[in-house]
């Protein structure tokens, strides 16, 4: 058993049940953000642009925000439902990184800064997602209890 399996192991051991409520407001909160960029593209493509997040030209500040666009609408509802959260949790950490490092802090550790803190806040609810698992109330426990059935 190597390391990520046991950490795997111990989250799926030790997951208290409130932290199901957790995933599914942190799941929601993150399609909810998904719909925002699909709502309003320009927005995050114009923010690219602005930062100069490694030298973007328009073309790939346009394909760039799509892809985080269909990967917080995807990661969101697979969060929610509990089914392959850790996958799910892992494809967003990337996004988020670069949302707090490169969007986020460019305008200051403002307590008025609240999407730097959202981002941050999110941040380390996907790194103990990633650790804890789906648990008892996902589609991830239900398909494994009724498969050994």
């Amino acid at each position: 058993m190597n390391t990520v399996q046991k950490i795997e192991h111990w989250g799926d051991l030790h997951h208290a049940k409130w932290l199901d409520i957790l995933r599914i407001v942190l799941g929601a909160v993150i399609l909810v953000k998904g719909i925002a960029f699909v709502s309003d593209t320009d927005a995050l493509k114009n923010l690219f642009l602005q930062n100069r997040v490694y030298g973007f030209s328009g073309l790939m500040a346009m394909a760039l925000t799509h892809i985080i666009a269909f990967v917080h609408l995807v990661g969101g509802i697979l969060i929610t439902l509990g089914l392959v959260t850790r996958f799910a949790v892992v494809i967003q950490i990337p996004i988020v990184l670069g949302a707090v490092f490169f969007v986020n802090i460019s305008k200051g550790f403002s307590p008025l800064n609240s999407e730097l803190w959202l981002s941050v806040i999110v941040l380390m609810l996907l790194v103990l997602f990633w650790v804890a698992g789906s648990g008892p109330y996902s589609v991830d426990h239900w398909m494994k209890e009724n498969k050994s059935k």
